[in-house]
């Protein structure tokens, strides 16, 4: 059987492009990736980015975006911290969930989309969250 590299991008449906990107750079960090800004036609999605380009997401604008289904980005335990209390300084954290084998954080974007952030270093996270 073939095997697979990784995941090349995800699809985000928002109502606006410029606007969705500038939520994902001040959240994120992410900007426009350079190579792929020739599909950032009406129909095409514009395409963001991490710095390393290990992230990325395709922005396809519509008019009544459906939301998607969570995309999960994955953290270590100081950083899992570190996005929860950014998520709760910028007051979009749903919830933080206690999954027994792992830690995960949802929030969504201003267009409904569910994004989690998780951590699989759960006994560093849990001495921190449950110690209070």
């Amino acid at each position: 059987m073939p095997t697979l590299k990784g995941i090349d991008h995800l699809h985000v449906y928002v109502r606006d492009r410029g606007d969705a990107a500038a939520w994902f750079k001040s959240l994120f960090g992410f900007a426009p990736v350079e190579s792929l800004q020739a599909w950032a036609t009406p129909t095409g999605p514009l395409t963001i980015g991490n710095a390393s380009g290990s992230i990325h997401v395709a922005l396809f604008e519509r008019e009544r975006p459906a939301p998607s289904t969570a995309i999960a980005f994955a953290a270590d335990a100081k950083n899992f911290l570190a996005w929860k209390a950014q998520l709760e300084q910028r007051g979009i954290l749903d919830r933080c969930a206690d999954h027994d084998l792992a830690w995960s954080l949802y929030f969504r974007d201003p267009d409904e989309n569910l994004y989690e952030i998780t951590t699989y270093e759960y006994a560093a996270v849990s001495r921190v969250l449950v110690a209070g």
